[in-house]
C-alpha cells in the first residue's frame, strides 16, 4: 500500500508502514531523492523566520539540514547526535520517544557547539513532525545551550502536529488504517 501526495509541487508515493495494529504512516524518506531534497529546503527557506543558524536532529533530516544550508549559504549547521561521540567532550542530552523508533533514544549537542548556539536565533528543523517528541527535545536543547528558538519547520506535520501553529510546514500527512484508507 502507498499514498500518493503532492509535496510542494512534487508527487512521491509513500508506503504505508505498520507502528500498531490500528496506525499505519505514510514513510516519508528523503535519503536517496535529490530533487525533493533541494525542493523541499527551496521552500522551507521561502518561509523562514530570520535565524542565526539551523538545527537538526540526526538521522532523516540531515539531507535537509545540509541543503538548507547549502542554499542559505550558510558556512555552518548544527546535528543533533543519537548519541556522543569520541570526538564530543561536556555533552548535553536529552532523551526522545519517537513514534517510529521502538527504544528511547537521546539527542546530543557538545560543548562546542552549545558555545556556538549561546545567543544565537536558532531554527529547529526536522523532515516530519509527529508526536512532537523530538522536537521537544530540540528545544530543551537549544534551551539549555542558550540559544533562543527562532522558528520550528517540518517538510511534513503528521497527526496531531497538523493542529499546531507553532511550526511551519510544507504539507499535512495523514495517519492511516491498517487498510490504506486515512484515519478520520
Amino acid at each position: 500500500m502507498t499514498y500518493e501526495m503532492d509535496i510542494a509541487g512534487l508527487k512521491r508515493d509513500l508506503p504505508l508502514c505498520k507502528v500498531a495494529d490500528d496506525l499505519y504512516i505514510g514513510a516519508f524518506v528523503m535519503f536517496g531523492d535529490v530533487e525533493l531534497t533541494v525542493h523541499c529546503a527551496a521552500e522551507l527557506l521561502k518561509r523562514a523566520p530570520e535565524y542565526d543558524y539551523i538545527i537538526a536532529p540526526e538521522a532523516k533530516a540531515i539531507p535537509l539540514l545540509y541543503e538548507m544550508a547549502r542554499q542559505s549559504g550558510a558556512d555552518k549547521y548544527f546535528l543533533a547526535r543519537k548519541g556522543p561521540k569520541a570526538y564530543m567532550s561536556g555533552v548535553f542530552e536529552v532523551e526522545v520517544k519517537s513514534i517510529t523508533t521502538a527504544a528511547v533514544q537521546k539527542l546530543v549537542i557538545d560543548t562546542a557547539d552549545a558555545e556556538l548556539i549561546r545567543g544565537k536565533r536558532m531554527l529547529i528543523i526536522d523532515d516530519v513532525i509527529s508526536t512532537g517528541e523530538s522536537l521537544r527535545a530540540m528545544e530543551e536543547l537549544v534551551n539549555r545551550a542558550g540559544g533562543i528558538i527562532a522558528g520550528r519547520m517540518a517538510v511534513l506535520a503528521e497527526g496531531d502536529a497538523q493542529q499546531r501553529d507553532d511550526i511551519i510546514t510544507l504539507a499535512p500527512l495523514p495517519l492511516f488504517n491498517p487498510d490504506g484508507s486515512i484515519k478520520a
